[in-house]
């Protein structure tokens, strides 16, 4: 047996400078300051007396020593997790899970997931960002994510994709403005009236206007919304007919505020996904995914709409 030499947390900020790229944002990561970072790498380098990382003007990069010992490095990690987690004290996993997910999911299954969460790993700290599914991928790109819930299409496959599972769209009005519409109207008809949807930047909002390009519909009947969450009262106040995510409008659905249109087009549905690095992440962010899927499952539409 050897004495320790080093700590879990002087391989946990190699790891983490390594992952993000600066000693800041390890920091920023880890909850501590940049001069501690500094300090766990250098003690680290003193006990194993090599050098880890080229600290000069250009971008910090790995030493060819560095390159040898990361993977240890995260295999020592991981031992310590696994340890935990066989002893039944998860409670014990005291980090932060950087945390993506895009506005649908904040606002359907989110909570779900997070309570899952939470009984999993008491102690466990999410910090939770809401965005577009383009910009998630770029901060879980760059390091500064752990987790990403997102749709495709994806710039690089460098990542874990797990299927979570799908969302349908659905076309729904108001009691007012459903009364004066045809039981099974078309798309065209639709556009007789104020369109309300959520992103431009969004697959299904490309799709839709694809599909009123081809039919010569005019493109000024749709109204966006950056933020999905407004377009329920938007469409609750009859300021339009909208066309949304089917999880996000079924407890209105089936409150009555709202009744789903049968029409003759919808967009494809949304996959979704859990994606991580698999060669950095903790045991805890893979675990965290396969949550992610349960709390998908679990939450879905009421009474599947009709």
């Amino acid at each position: 047996m050897i004495k320790s030499r080093f700590t879990l947390k002087q391989l946990e900020a190699f790891a983490f400078v390594v992952d993000t790229g600066t000693f800041r944002a390890a920091a920023a990561a880890l909850g501590t300051t940049q001069p501690n970072i500094s300090a766990r790498i250098t003690a680290l380098e003193t006990a194993l007396n090599v050098v880890l990382l080229i600290r000069d003007a250009g971008p910090l990069r790995l030493t060819s020593d560095g390159e040898k010992l990361l993977q240890k490095t995260r295999e020592v990690l991981w031992a310590g997790e696994a340890l935990i987690e066989e002893a039944g004290r998860q409670e014990l996993i005291e980090e932060t899970l950087r945390l993506g997910v895009t506005e649908l999911v904040a606002c359907t299954w989110l909570q779900g997931f997070l309570r899952l969460m939470k009984d999993a790993y008491p102690k466990l700290r999410i910090q939770l960002e809401v965005d577009l599914s383009t910009a998630i991928e770029t901060r879980l790109m760059e390091g500064q994510l752990d987790l990403a819930l997102q749709t495709g299409p994806f710039k690089t496959r460098n990542f874990t994709n797990d299927a979570l599972g799908q969302e349908h769209y659905c076309w729904v009005a108001n009691t007012e403005l459903h009364q004066r519409i045809d039981d099974q109207p078309t798309l065209d008809h639709l556009f007789d009236l104020t369109v309300i949807t959520h992103a431009k930047h969004t697959q299904a909002c490309a799709a839709l206007h694809n599909v009123a390009k081809a039919r010569g519909l005019g493109a000024e009947r749709i109204v966006h919304s950056s933020a999905l969450s407004a377009c329920l009262p938007m469409v609750l106040e009859g300021l339009g007919v909208a066309l949304l995510p089917e999880r996000l409008v079924a407890a209105e659905v089936v409150a009555g505020n709202l009744h789903k249109i049968q029409s003759d087009w919808l967009p494809d549905p949304l996959l979704f996904h859990a994606r991580y690095a698999p060669a950095r992440a903790a045991r805890y962010v893979q675990k965290a995914a396969q949550i992610a899927k349960t709390a998908m499952e679990h939450d879905q539409p009421i009474n599947k709409i009709d």
